[in-house]
């Protein structure tokens, strides 16, 4: 895509749209389980709530819909950008209209809703990075989204516990839906260049979506690389999905779990995401995946260490070494994700790596609580870092992609 952005307006752009989807992920992720488990819900059944995040995983089926058709006065991706995100805003903002806490079956069908238009923008957010970003932008670009959906998370996430906590649900509800409509603003402003989006009026969309699975279907690797995909982030979605729950039954309050993963989270996570990025190129792709991958797994293992103690400074230590890590390796792999992308199928190329990844992630988190129930938290936690261990040693026997990599180039697996 022709632009005339520059690359610190490119970043900008991209920081406010992930900030946009990660902030009510981060309420659903974070804030949700803590909520759910003040209410007597079991660590089972609060695992099952990560099933709310299917449209994450699903959202590969209407990708191809969205790489064909697009409003050419709006713009191909910001055409669906725009009224996805106006329409999350003001479904929070709805929320937030009747007195007094909302109920929990009300708040778990928004929630889905929610996820279903994020999932859906996040498509179109997807394309549009893919299109926008040179490949010599593409580390660092990758560690700004990734910083950037981790401040949204963090808000949606550790900050909002605290507003639960001090000033209540309505209050939590309002100041979601304006921060969304804040961060709509640089859309709005953004004017995305004509763009030749492909359009095969004889060709069914299924047929579209069937050309783009046999893609991945011949591609050289492809099993080797979806396992790989697969296996990167579940372990640590494994791990982070009896985080809160833990953290409760350690006795830390609302305002201290809120605290925890507002301030050390954001800032750990910020930092590792961006370092992660910055790093991708000069570390070269496979060995940001082995090296990111390792951080990651020991981290996860600090968990298993940490539940023998009730301190909150080893607590809030080991959570800030996590966050740390996973923004790292989050930025690796997605930096690795855009590789092989065609660019007329930008927006279904990724997506189908990004579904099998939230997948993974959501199967891994769905099936924590039994987990944890059945092994107890520090060898569930134990359990988790194994799984992120095994990544690395699937990344250091299949990845291997050339020594240097050019504009065009995509990356090989054995």
């Amino acid at each position: 895509m022709k632009t005339s952005l520059t690359t610190p307006q490119k970043l900008g752009l991209l920081t406010s749209l992930y900030l946009s989807q990660g902030l009510p992920f981060g309420f659903f992720t974070q804030t949700l389980p803590v909520l759910l488990r003040t209410q007597g819900m079991s660590l089972p059944d609060i695992g099952l709530a990560n099933l709310l995040a299917l449209p994450w995983a699903l959202k590969f089926l209407w990708a191809p819909l969205m790489d064909r058709y697009g409003s050419e006065r709006l713009g191909r991706r910001r055409g669906y950008i725009l009224p996805l995100q106006v329409l999350s805003a003001a479904l929070l903002l709805g929320l937030a209209l009747p007195e007094g806490a909302v109920s929990i079956p009300v708040l778990l069908v928004a929630v889905l809703l929610v996820n279903l238009l994020a999932a859906t923008q996040d498509v179109a957010t997807d394309g549009l990075a893919v299109e926008l970003l040179e490949p010599h932008e593409r580390g660092v670009g990758n560690g700004i989204q990734v910083a950037g959906y981790r401040v949204g998370m963090v808000l949606g996430g550790g900050v909002m516990l605290m507003v639960i906590d001090t000033l209540g649900w309505r209050a939590t509800l309002l100041s979601m839906g304006t921060l969304l409509l804040l961060a709509t603003v640089p859309v709005v402003r953004f004017r995305e260049p004509p763009s030749a989006a492909p359009r095969h009026g004889s060709v069914s969309t299924w047929h579209w979506l069937r050309e783009t699975l046999l893609y991945w279907s011949r591609r050289p690797g492809s099993g080797a690389w979806f396992t790989l995909l697969v296996l990167f982030k579940a372990g640590e979605h494994l791990a982070t999905g009896m985080l809160r729950t833990f953290l409760v039954d350690a006795g830390l309050r609302l305002s201290q779990v809120g605290w925890m993963l507002g301030v050390v989270g954001f800032t750990t996570g910020l930092l590792g995401a961006l370092v992660g990025g910055a790093l991708v190129n000069r570390l070269g792709h496979r060995r940001s995946l082995l090296v990111f991958g390792t951080l990651q797994a020991g981290a996860v293992l600090l968990y298993a260490l940490a539940t023998r103690s009730t301190s909150i400074p080893l607590l809030t230590f080991v959570c800030g070494v996590e966050h740390l890590t996973s923004g790292m390796a989050t930025a690796a792999l997605f930096t690795v994700m855009m590789e092989p992308c065609r660019p007329e199928h930008a927006a279904s190329d990724y997506t189908v790596q990004a579904s099998l990844v939230v997948l993974a992630t959501g199967a891994a988190a769905a099936a924590s609580g039994f987990s944890a129930q059945a092994l107890g938290y520090a060898w569930h936690f134990a359990l988790s870092a194994a799984v992120c261990a095994l990544a690395v040693v699937w990344v250091a026997l299949t990845f291997h992609p050339p020594r240097t990599l050019v504009s065009g180039a995509h990356p090989e697996v054995s």
